[in-house]
């Protein structure tokens, strides 16, 4: 039995073990990012508690740069609260009235529904003029009115909808049962324990030391994004982090040295694609769990894969190419997947092939283009502003000066825009 054990140890080894990432195919996507300006940021990798990969790319950057984390917040919000019900001292079935009454449906939302974004509440950060208040402080009155004033976008539990009002209430409510400011219990109940020595709860709208300032690129080169006042958004996006201490985090979450096995299950169950705190990634054959953030000129990942005891995160304060690319490359580096890494030269294609492209395409939210051919070159019209589209592919095109891409199916009669805050469907008219 005991060299039985021993054997069944050995051959798990190498599905285990460091080699199991391609470090080659990563160095070469970092490499490609950085030579040809398409990002900003850094990276790790951990493995059984060890890093085993790290990697910067682009102004300044290096493992202990500090960055925005936006909506990872949230995941550390889900364990405060999962903590309060291993304590008793919250339940799932709580509801939001016994906080907060006075807001809309408050006697009909759980906090379990909080948890999977299903209140159906209005988010504060919607329909808010929010562009112009963002890098404002607001109090915690203030920022509860923008929810109460607004009519609620569905009934409680109807559906699932991410929404930054859940967790920014969730928030609220770890601080009403503490006593204690949210940056205090997130301090004591995380962070210390854990040891993530640059992590921390962010209250100034400029960039402090040591953290990374926000760029977008616009106009063939990186300017400096305006940034959020973070104490605006506590529980929901408030707190600064590295992509090390990112990975010790969920792999803590996932050894059970936060909050109970019981109280993971539930974080990591799936309804409507959402998870009480997390949510889905990699494949059916190499299963994760995580959560993405994003702030202005902020984007960040971080990812747990249990089967291998592998940790990704990300980081990023400028991006052209999208980070979800990204990911998606890092994703099958380290699981060995089949893959093929943009190259985004140029492809040839006639003016016969690109009239399949023009017209006029509209999305519901308004949006507008106009695309026409002109001396053999796709060109993008959008708010009277001409961009011109450069094919990297039968149906994909780019602008690199202000980071647009332009993927096209269905005959051309579909258009996905992609810019690196979203990606919008367009139809032809």
């Amino acid at each position: 039995m005991k060299y039985f054990l021993l054997l069944v140890s050995f051959l798990l080894i190498p599905f285990l073990s460091n080699a199991q990432i391609d470090r080659a195919r990563l160095d070469s996507l970092f490499l490609y990012l950085t030579t040809n300006d398409l990002a900003i940021g850094s990276m790790t990798i951990s493995q059984n508690g060890q890093v085993i990969y790290q990697r910067s790319l682009g102004k300044d950057q290096n493992p202990t740069t500090e960055y925005r984390i936006g909506s990872i917040t949230k995941m550390f919000t889900a364990v405060l609260t999962y903590q309060l019900i291993d304590e008793h001292r919250l339940a799932l079935t709580d509801s939001l009235g016994r906080f907060f009454p006075d807001l809309p449906n408050a006697g009909h939302i759980t906090v379990a529904e909080l948890l999977g974004h299903r209140s159906g509440l209005a988010s504060f950060t919607n329909n808010t003029d929010f562009d112009t208040w963002k890098d404002q402080p607001h109090t915690q009155a203030e920022l509860l009115a923008m929810i109460k004033k607004q009519k609620p976008d569905f009934e409680p539990d109807a559906k699932a909808d991410y929404n930054n009002s859940n967790y920014l209430l969730l928030g609220y409510i770890v601080e009403k049962i503490y006593g204690k400011p949210y940056k205090t219990v997130v301090t004591e109940k995380i962070i210390h324990p854990l040891k993530l020595k640059q992590t921390y709860y962010g209250e100034k709208a400029g960039f402090a030391k040591g953290e990374a300032i926000s760029y977008k690129y616009f106009d063939s080169g990186w300017k400096q994004d305006r940034a959020v006042y973070l104490d605006n958004f506590a529980g929901a996006g408030a707190l600064i982090s590295t992509p090390q201490d990112l990975c010790t985090f969920i792999s803590a979450l996932f050894k059970g040295k936060l909050i109970s096995t019981g109280s993971l299950n539930l974080m990591k169950t799936m309804r409507d694609g959402y998870g009480k705190g997390m949510f889905p990634y990699g494949s059916a054959a190499y299963p994760g769990f995580g959560h993405n953030g994003k702030t202005e000129g902020f984007g960040s990942s971080v990812q747990y894969y249990p089967a291998s005891d592998l940790a990704i995160a990300y980081c990023t304060n400028g991006e052209v190419f999208p980070k979800g690319r990204i990911l998606d490359h890092i994703f099958k580096a380290c699981f060995h997947i089949a893959d093929t890494l943009e190259t985004f030269n140029p492809v040839k294609a006639d003016s016969v092939h690109l009239a399949n492209f023009t017209g006029k395409y509209s999305a519901s939210s308004g949006i507008e283009i106009t695309n026409r051919v002109a001396n053999g070159t796709l060109v993008s019209s959008v708010k009277g502003k001409d961009f011109e589209l450069t094919p990297i592919s039968p149906n994909e095109f780019w602008n690199k000066p202000f980071g647009f891409f332009f993927y096209f199916d269905n005959n051309g009669k579909r258009l996905l825009l992609q810019d690196v805050d979203d990606t919008y469907e367009l139809k032809r008219q």
